[in-house]
């Protein structure tokens, strides 16, 4: 009992940089009603997120004591992982975001920041339904509101309300989900449920784990654009600002996968939740999900004649390679190498490509005039070299050519599917390697021609656009990410590898029939 009671005393130290982040938000939201202003409350919203960065380095949790199946909050080097690319992945969206913000409502999008940036690292950390749940909210709610500030037009308030009613829509899912894990497993502890999974509690009851496991697989694609759930992105990108759009294709992917990562007891505090011991083939189902996914994202990509949209399709793509590593973590003798490691490299090279290409688009884009259409870039060679360089080096690292991050990231994610131990499945994860690979080679197709757009053709009419400080910052933020991953990518795959490999017992599916 005293061991409980120490436990669920210790979730207000664990959430410290949470905690941190919530009450800088509070400041600003606060501040920004009597004093509006951009420079003062995003220095405010930086020392914030320089707070809470600290508080997880020199703050390290002994879980040692802890309970398991009572702890809320789980801060292993998972949620260790998932906090500092959330707080790194904030910064370089606000300094993105900074220059399209109006000055009168930069204090509430810096806010907003705050709030969900604690809410991508509490679903690192969560050890319960509930709580998984609430981190996620803590997500979508300030994300509404993220897409309607920096524009207020017609296509702005579209783009809200189509993200905020599939959303909802979601979020129902998740939570009905959840609540046939609960009804099975009599917990909503995460630890919990998969120790009664291990224990073989639940064989009576197949087809409700089957039910329950469906739903929240549909509740989480919503968030990580898998097909047939990734409908929003394009129309919500396109009618959005740069900022929003760079934010909801990373953070919401970075929160979708870990929640996957934790529900699929791939990492954690206790026994791995192994669905295929009561009936459910989950494998097979992440299998078709990756398959489905990063064929239709980069078939409808072909067919884009805007910039925004055509990166829409191709985070869905990715989303598809990325679930790449979920299908075939239970199969890997080796979880080091592929698997779940190389989804939180992949997510990283991801991010920092992504926001890098949106962080061009803001660069060349005026009040007046918002650059999108493929058109708008002809001729960028001549007229923005340097954008037209990093844009370039963006788009080479999404086709994975080699010393960029892109590259790193898909080699992990190929080895693994192709490091398959369990014999009767080999087969099929080869043809799912052969399937990304002819993914690849489309999407080289509309990332090159994207490119021989930019240096050979004719400027129609020369942009006049023109990075600040701030975008300059994040530019080259990517731009070092993307090329420091794809030449020495040795200490983030350490980084990443000890996140994924943070696992209790993990029960090997070789041989099984």
């Amino acid at each position: 009992m005293d061991a409980s009671i120490a436990t669920l005393q210790s979730a207000f130290r664990q959430g410290a940089p949470e905690a941190v982040l919530i009450l800088t938000a509070f400041v600003v939201f606060l501040g920004g009603a009597f004093r509006p202003g951009k420079l003062v409350w995003g220095f405010v919203c930086l020392l914030g997120f320089v707070g809470a960065l600290l508080v997880v380095l020199w703050h390290p949790f002994d879980l040692s004591k802890c309970v398991p199946t009572v702890s809320v909050l789980w801060t292993d080097p998972l949620c260790h992982y998932t906090r500092i690319v959330a707080i790194v992945g904030g910064v370089v969206l606000l300094l993105a975001s900074w220059d399209e913000l109006p000055h009168t409502q930069a204090a509430d999008y810096f806010a907003c920041l705050l709030i969900l940036t604690a809410g991508v690292g509490l679903v690192g950390a969560a050890n319960e339904l509930v709580t998984m749940f609430l981190a996620l909210e803590l997500i979508s709610i300030p994300t509404y509101v993220m897409l309607y500030l920096p524009r207020t037009g017609r296509p702005a308030q579209e783009a809200a309300v189509k993200y905020f009613l599939l959303s909802i829509f979601s979020s129902a899912l998740l939570l009905f989900g959840f609540s046939y894990l609960y009804g099975v497993t009599g917990t909503t502890n995460i630890a919990a449920i998969h120790e009664a999974f291990a224990r073989r509690e639940v064989t009576m009851l197949p087809g409700l784990v089957m039910a329950g496991s469906l739903f929240v697989v549909a509740g989480l694609g919503f968030r990580i654009t898998a097909v047939p759930f990734h409908f929003y992105a394009p129309d919500v990108y396109q009618g959005t600002g740069n900022g929003p759009a760079a934010l909801l294709a990373f953070i919401p992917k970075v929160a979708g996968f870990v929640a996957f990562i934790r529900l699929l007891g791939f990492t954690g505090p206790g026994p791995v939740l192994s669905a295929i011991e009561v009936g459910v083939e989950m494998p097979l189902l992440l299998w078709i999900l990756a398959a489905i996914t990063m064929t239709i994202g980069n078939v409808l990509a072909v067919w884009q004649d805007d910039v925004k949209r055509m990166l829409a399709y191709s985070g869905v793509a990715h989303s598809g390679y990325m679930l790449l590593g979920l299908a075939v973590n239970p199969y890997l003798a080796d979880k080091a190498n592929g698997g779940v490691p190389a989804i939180l490299f992949y997510l990283i090279a991801y991010g920092a490509m992504t926001v890098g290409a949106f962080a061009v688009l803001q660069a060349l884009s005026t009040d007046n005039r918002a650059v999108s259409r493929n058109d708008d870039l002809a001729g960028l060679a001549e007229t923005h070299p340097g954008l037209a360089m990093a844009l370039a080096l963006f788009l080479f690292s999404m086709i994975g050519l080699p010393l960029t991050a892109g590259f790193a990231g898909k080699f992990q994610l190929f080895v693994g599917v192709l490091s398959t131990t369990a014999p009767a499945e080999s087969q099929m994860f080869r043809w799912l390697a052969l399937i990304a690979a002819v993914n690849a080679a489309i999407g080289a197709f509309y990332y090159l021609r994207l490119i021989g757009i930019m240096y050979l053709r004719t400027a129609i009419r020369p942009l006049p656009g023109r990075a600040g400080l701030t975008g300059v910052l994040a530019l080259a933020a990517c731009v070092g990410f993307t090329v420091w991953l794809g030449v020495y990518p040795a200490a983030v795959v350490k980084f990443t590898r000890n996140a994924g490999q943070a696992a209790y017992p993990v029960h090997h599916l070789a041989g099984r029939p």
